[in-house]
């Protein structure tokens, strides 16, 4: 439960008057996304709602609009794999996100949904979402303009750019690159076996 504001356990913040109380309870935030893979820029949004928030749950988007490079038990489980080690989110949840978001944060008891800004375009593509899903149940959306050294990297990005050979782990969380190289390698192999593969020949029933 978050502190007073003026009380000995929290200092007094510019423009606010002292003995400002929080609600009394437990806030609660999701970070969804499609993670596909997770980047640095992801865990910087999710370090800054961590700070806002009292608990922070990443959701992991089955997204039905986007082919995914990596399962999403496999994105999870690089998602846990990479807050494990990251100080200070050691105890972010990361669960999947199966239907509409506005039913997971409900079921979840979320009061709002935090989501990263690297640019004007990416308002423009989430501000609809957000309104929508204040219309559907209430719940708010926090944009958190993204860190200026990471607004380069995207999951699309990192995966065009693995895809032609370029480095990648340097905007990844350690091990990622590996994974993400594997991945569109297994890809391309089955690719090339559906394109080898012989024709089908099926009688005409003359």
């Amino acid at each position: 439960m978050l502190a007073l504001r003026g009380s000995p356990d929290s200092p007094d913040l510019p423009g606010f008057p002292a003995g400002v109380y929080y609600r009394g309870e437990v806030t609660i935030a999701v970070c969804p996304g499609s993670f596909d893979p997770l980047t640095l820029g992801h865990l910087d949004i999710v370090r800054r709602a961590r700070s806002l928030f009292d608990e922070v749950i990443l959701g992991v988007a089955r997204n039905s609009s986007k082919s995914a490079l990596l399962s999403a038990e496999q994105r999870v489980e690089i998602a846990r794999a990479a807050l494990a080690v990251s100080p200070g989110l050691e105890d972010v949840r990361v669960e999947i996100v199966p239907g509409l978001l506005v039913d997971f944060c409900r079921d979840a008891g979320a009061a709002a949904v935090v989501k990263g800004l690297r640019g004007g375009a990416d308002f423009d593509a989430e501000l609809p979402m957000a309104l929508m899903n204040r219309h559907l149940v209430g719940v708010e959306t926090v944009f958190v303009p993204g860190d200026p050294a990471l607004a380069h990297v995207a999951s699309s990005l990192v995966k065009d750019v693995a895809r032609f050979g370029g480095p990648v782990d340097d905007l990844v969380p350690a091990g990622v690159g590996d994974l993400v190289r594997q991945a569109l390698a297994d890809r391309a192999a089955r690719a090339d076996g559906s394109a080898q593969a012989p024709p089908t020949t099926e009688g005409t029933g003359r």
